[in-house]
């Protein structure tokens, strides 16, 4: 893999990370996360505009993978609500890539040794995560693993919708949706006010950080195989837990920090299989 594409990959991981922890750390992380992906959908506009290419057969596709999407950052923002993101994070971004690689083989993909070995390393390192003295809530386990279903599920869609639509066209059109829908449900429970106090530098920047993460991700496949920038990704669970811990305060102790290396390198053994 070239150093930049290596580079690129990581700056995508370190940002997605650290957008996570601006809605984790947010006291209204429903009206964060809905002003955050309003941002994301304005920055994205004027290259969607430019770069527009959007086929018929694209349509069904980004309109599920809109709901799915509106569905997994509500599991988000109610994830981050009840427990640690160093928690929650390694479990839904471990665990989405093996629920992919399930779903695919249900439907006729082949598997490897490899793939299988990275599946049951995920499984013991969300354990681990979890805490094998049982420090966390199998109910916010579930929880981290429903987002992960979401994840699973509009990662399948946009692997069929894509091939239809210019990319940077893609992302601006599935996130319309969430961005509109996710103002309007802040809005109704409990007014423009919400909105227009979650309005600072911090949700603007993680906004910015979801386009540009995507952004880098596209750059980071221009240069390098698609598997080898997934896995390099997967360095972001271990950077999320490393700001849970230092930034967030949350008690991250060695069972936590093994778990996320472990579900890491089993994602790794997954994409890479």
């Amino acid at each position: 893999m070239p150093v930049a594409a290596l580079a690129v990959a990581l700056g995508a991981a370190v940002i997605h990370a650290l957008w996570n922890m601006v809605i984790a750390r947010s006291p209204d992380n429903q009206a964060t996360t809905a002003v955050a992906i309003a941002c994301g959908v304005l920055v994205a506009l004027p290259f969607a505009v430019l770069r527009w290419n959007v086929q018929p057969e694209a349509w069904p596709w980004i309109v599920a993978s809109s709901v799915l999407e509106l569905i997994y950052f509500y599991l988000l923002t109610t994830a981050y609500r009840r427990a640690e993101m160093s928690l929650i994070y390694p479990i839904a971004r471990g665990m989405a890539p093996v629920i992919v690689l399930i779903v695919s083989i249900a439907f006729g993909v082949a598997s490897t040794p490899t793939q299988a070995a990275g599946v049951a390393l995920v499984g013991f390192g969300v354990v681990l995560v979890r805490g094998l003295r049982g420090t966390a809530r199998w109910s916010d386990v579930a929880l981290a693993l429903s987002v992960a279903t979401a994840i699973a599920g509009y990662t399948l869609m946009d692997k069929q919708g894509v091939r239809y639509a210019d990319p940077i066209t893609y992302l601006f059109l599935i996130l319309v949706a969430p961005a509109v829908g996710g103002v309007l449900f802040v809005a109704a429970r409990g007014g423009w006010g919400r909105i227009r106090r979650a309005i600072n530098w911090q949700p603007v920047a993680a906004g910015i950080g979801t386009t540009a993460s995507y952004g880098l991700v596209l750059v980071a496949l221009s240069l390098a195989p698609a598997a080898s920038v997934a896995a390099v990704r997967e360095v972001g669970v271990v950077f999320a837990v490393f700001l849970g811990a230092v930034i967030l305060k949350e008690p991250v102790g060695p069972s936590r920090w093994t778990g996320a290396l472990v579900v890491a390198a089993g994602v790794g053994l997954v994409v890479l299989g």
